[in-house]
């Protein structure tokens, strides 16, 4: 019987539902960009997939996640193979990966900006990254996105500043290519958790978190959103997920990856509990 919990943090409610971008995924590489993102492969392979493979960047592919943080001494990972570059670069080509990113843009296609902010490419306000793996990766494998707060500088109106990554945009296909060859699956914020199988490949809400309230979602969205007859509330992490996060994340680091790192249910019903609780 699957123990209720009252209390969790959005970031242990928000690794739990990433996790689930993983669920139907069987043996392919799991890529988490991010304490959170990689946190839920991590759950997600210690629970409900055991086939995944990870490597937490450090050239092995693991039969067990690593902790994240400082390990010990007498640590030692399960090291099951060698998995230098050229090794993932046939992975990512052949498909056998699903990577969780974190965009600084994405537009009503699903189209996602890492590059550079600014209408001018040239002289852009903000230069980051550079487009780096986004490209090949879109077009090559599995992705889903990880925002950590959102808003309508994330879900941009019209196209994103710099287009990095491959969208459901019929304009930008490259030849040969249709939109059902994109795939980009779950999208989790701090606000809901949404998908792409709206009408047309459009944006559609799945779940809100507990006591997020479909206005501010949309308030928060830069375009319109697919919103389905009924929507369900994002689950709630059960004992045996927050045990198994704690013993990945023995230092709390998750805690520092939000803003104040609400609690996970933010209803007034569960705000009092909490007052209570102290």
């Amino acid at each position: 019987m699957t123990q209720a919990v009252t209390q969790y943090s959005l970031a242990e409610l928000m690794i739990c539902a990433a996790a689930e971008a993983f669920r139907e995924d069987g043996e392919v590489l799991a890529t988490g960009i991010g304490v959170i993102p990689r946190l839920a492969a991590s759950l997600a392979m210690k629970t409900f997939n055991p086939d995944l493979m990870m490597t937490d960047s450090e050239a092995y592919l693991l039969s067990e996640p690593n902790p994240i943080g400082n390990r010990g001494d007498d640590f030692v990972q399960a090291n099951e193979t060698w998995m230098g570059f050229s090794r993932i670069f046939d992975n990512v080509w052949s498909g056998k990966r699903h990577a969780m990113v974190g965009p600084t843009q994405i537009d009503k296609y699903g189209q996602a900006n890492i590059s550079a902010l600014g209408s001018d490419y040239h002289k852009p306000k903000v230069q980051m990254l550079g487009v780096r793996g986004f490209p090949g990766n879109s077009i090559s494998h599995g992705n889903s996105f990880f925002v950590p707060s959102h808003n309508k500088r994330v879900f941009v109106e019209g196209e994103c500043d710099m287009v990095a990554s491959i969208g459901y945009n019929p304009e930008r296909l490259p030849k040969g290519y249709s939109l059902d060859d994109i795939d980009i699956r779950l999208v989790i914020t701090d606000l809901c958790v949404m998908d792409w199988k709206g009408p047309n490949h459009s944006l559609r809400l799945m779940s809100l978190h507990p006591g997020v309230t479909l206005e501010q979602v949309k308030e928060n969205t830069g375009f319109e959103l697919s919103i389905p007859d009924t929507v369900g509330v994002t689950p709630a992490p059960t004992a045996e997920q927050l045990a198994i996060i704690a013993q990945l994340d023995p230092h709390n680091i998750r805690a520092k990856q939000l803003k104040d790192n609400p609690p996970g249910d933010r209803s007034a019903n569960a705000r009092e509990q909490a007052k209570e609780a102290v």
